[in-house]
């Protein structure tokens, strides 16, 4: 994987699909922990009633809309069929809405480490 076209391919993917960079880079375990752990964490915020980020009128609701960029197809398949909350109503929206914004810089963080394996800048652990 060390061409210079797939260079980002396993960044990009990882960002998509939640552990998508690691399967990519044939990691099947250490992908599927990272696809259940964000996709678990993101639905259930949004089962919670979270407040999923739509504009960034401040900076806290850019950080909050950074976050929820994070978790990729989540978020936007989230927001295609009109899922999450656009205000916090209920006392669980506020958890919620935390854990959404949580689960898209966990796997933003997985995207980087997929990327980092992949052009040898971090060496896998036997």
């Amino acid at each position: 994987m060390r061409g210079k076209g797939l260079r980002y391919a396993p960044l990009v993917l990882g960002w998509l699909v939640p552990g998508g960079g690691h399967f990519l880079l044939g990691k099947w375990v250490r992908g599927a922990l990272i696809l259940v752990s964000v996709a678990t964490m993101f639905f259930l915020g949004i089962a919670m009633q979270g407040k999923m980020y739509g504009g960034a009128s401040n900076v806290l609701d850019l950080l909050g809309l950074a976050g929820d960029i994070g978790s990729g197809l989540c978020f936007f398949v989230s927001k295609l069929a009109g899922w999450g909350a656009e205000t916090v109503q209920v006392t669980t929206a506020d958890y919620g809405t935390r854990f959404m914004v949580m689960a898209g810089l966990l796997n933003l963080m997985a995207a980087v480490d997929a990327h980092n394996l992949s052009i040898g800048r971090k060496q896998d652990l036997p």
